[in-house]
């Protein structure tokens, strides 16, 4: 078969598109990495090129040594991906010691994983070991009311959690460990991968400050989603914000608890603070 018939490849270009369509990728901004399941690399490892060169990962990821990883490449605009994927993502394989890898697919005509290659990997190793290896999916995107949160909410997991929950009454359900918040770093190096890999410890969202959001999950479906949901419920404070700073109401700390009841979900009590 074709590389590009696989259904994990079409997911995860689908993913790709959508996010660009909602407008989260400017330019080359954000990315996706996927770990993918030994039965889909058998049916494409005959059309693997195993010769390349091995190159240093920047971190060392033991655990995920061996395993393989769609992920897009640096530099390459999301809104390229259906156009022309084998130009613009890759898959790598990690070596037996967890600190290098080699592209046997894709970019091409040339090119290199995506810069944030370690915190992706790190992220993974965390998620693949807390999940017993349900979680394959890490996302990164720019998300614009997000990013605006960032501005003027304290970067602090329990105000922004907080704040996210009571934009929409779904959110709680949909992440109820909450989220993460790493205050601004330079991205791309070992530092802020493992700030991030710090916070996917306790959450499955980890936001950057004035840059973006990562998420973490099973499917491309549910990580997409996580994702997705974060963002509109940004998108609602920041309207909620720009007509007044004051809220006539909101969801209160036991409405949170009778949530979580009726939903059969646990909320920690760190994020129902008194205001």
């Amino acid at each position: 078969m074709s590389i590009m018939e696989a259904e994990f490849i079409k997911s995860f270009i689908r993913v790709c598109s959508d996010g660009w369509e909602l407008g989260w990728h400017e330019r080359n901004g954000g990315n996706l990495s996927y770990r993918i399941k030994s039965e889909e690399i058998d049916e494409v490892k005959a059309l693997f090129n195993t010769g390349g060169a091995w190159f240093p990962i920047g971190c060392e990821v033991g655990t995920l040594a061996g395993e393989y990883f769609l992920v897009t490449g640096s530099g390459k605009f999301m809104r390229n991906i259906p156009l022309d994927p084998e130009a613009n993502i890759c898959i790598i394989e990690i070596d037996d010691t967890g600190k290098n890898f080699r592209i046997v697919w894709g970019l091409r005509n040339g090119g290199k994983p995506t810069s944030e290659l370690p915190t992706h990997l790190m992220n993974h190793e965390v998620k693949k070991k807390l999940s017993g290896g349900a979680y394959r999916v890490i996302y990164h995107a720019h998300c614009t009311n997000v990013i605006a949160l960032t501005f003027v909410l304290p970067l602090k997991d329990e105000i922004f959690t907080r704040e996210l929950w009571e934009s929409a009454t779904e959110c709680p359900v949909v992440f109820p460990s909450g989220i993460g918040v790493v205050p601004w770093m330079v991205p791309g190096g070992r530092d802020i991968a493992v700030e991030t890999s710090k916070l996917m410890e306790t959450y499955d969202a980890a936001i950057w400050a004035h840059h973006g959001i990562f998420c973490a999950g099973e499917t491309f479906d549910t990580t997409f989603g996580l994702m997705h949901t974060i963002e509109k419920a940004a998108e609602i404070s920041v309207k909620v914000y720009s007509i007044s700073q004051h809220k006539s109401q909101t969801i209160e700390p036991e409405g949170f608890r009778q949530l979580a009841k009726e939903f059969g979900v646990t909320l920690p009590e760190k994020f129902l603070y008194k205001k």
